[in-house]
């Protein structure tokens, strides 16, 4: 049985809301196909904050011609003495098509950073170029989305006890998995740093309070379908749980309440 979500002060069915959402996704991707317009949408966040599932969600009856998703796994040797960013733009989005980044170049800014996987030149030089690199993308035509999806510490430790059991989910658990509760401050301090200094005007971040799954579908499907022009909208159905939906404040730096 689908659970209950409340919106718009009243209690409906997810599965109903999530179908509603859906069929604006699929005008959203005619439209985008038609005006052959570049989407890139990245999802970031704490370990088992729930980003395959988001993906899924988004993803579920999109042309897969059109739509891509891409995880890239850890460098190759060769990968390793290239330009940072160069395995990611050739993943870019041509015209006509949605690609979504399940992790991305901000890897370097987070688990990275956190596990000693780059030195800390590597780590400066990222977090100086980032903004301009993702400046020369917007400018170049390609509508950026970026989302940060936050857990708390309990939540987590909740759904890695649940994935370590789950036989479907053992291609999920990971020596990195594994020391997320172990290194849970460090990686809330490089997840503060990291939205702080690379939420731009071109760019900005959104952090999304992704401890209810379904909530976290629903409202990043309303506020993606609300940020994104195309014909037909039906914005009744796409306004975002505040709660939930916490944009970064660009001009100030100020961010959300996060998990701490």
């Amino acid at each position: 049985m689908s659970k209950l979500t409340k919106s718009n002060g009243t209690v409906n069915d997810y599965a109903t809301e999530l179908r509603g959402l859906q069929i604006e996704l699929a005008k959203l991707q005619h439209y985008v196909i038609e005006k052959q317009i570049q989407l890139l949408v990245i999802l970031e966040g704490r370990d088992t904050a729930g980003k395959d599932g988001t993906i899924k969600s988004i993803t579920e009856h999109l042309s897969p011609r059109d739509t891509r998703v891409v995880a890239l796994n850890k460098p190759s040797l060769r990968e390793q003495g290239e330009w940072y960013f160069q395995r990611y733009v050739v993943e870019l989005p041509t015209a006509g098509e949605c690609v979504i980044f399940n992790r991305s170049w901000y890897n370097r800014a987070g688990v990275e950073k956190v596990m000693g996987f780059c030195t800390d030149a590597q780590y400066k030089q990222f977090m100086a170029t980032v903004n301009e690199f993702e400046s020369l993308l917007v400018g170049s035509g390609i509508q950026l989305i970026k989302y940060y999806l936050d857990i708390d510490k309990e939540e987590q430790a909740k759904r890695l006890k649940d994935r370590a059991s789950d036989p479907l989910k053992q291609w999920k658990v990971s020596p990195v998995d594994q020391m997320a509760q172990k290194m849970w401050n460090k990686y809330s301090i490089a997840r503060d740093l990291m939205l702080k200094q690379t939420s731009s005007e071109d760019a900005p971040w959104t952090v999304i309070d992704a401890n209810d799954k379904k909530l976290t579908h629903l409202n990043i499907i309303r506020d993606l379908l609300s940020r994104v022009k195309y014909p037909g909208k039906d914005q009744q159905i796409l306004k975002v749980d505040s709660a939930i939906v916490l944009p970064c404040t660009v001009k100030s730096k100020k961010l959300p309440k996060l998990a701490k």
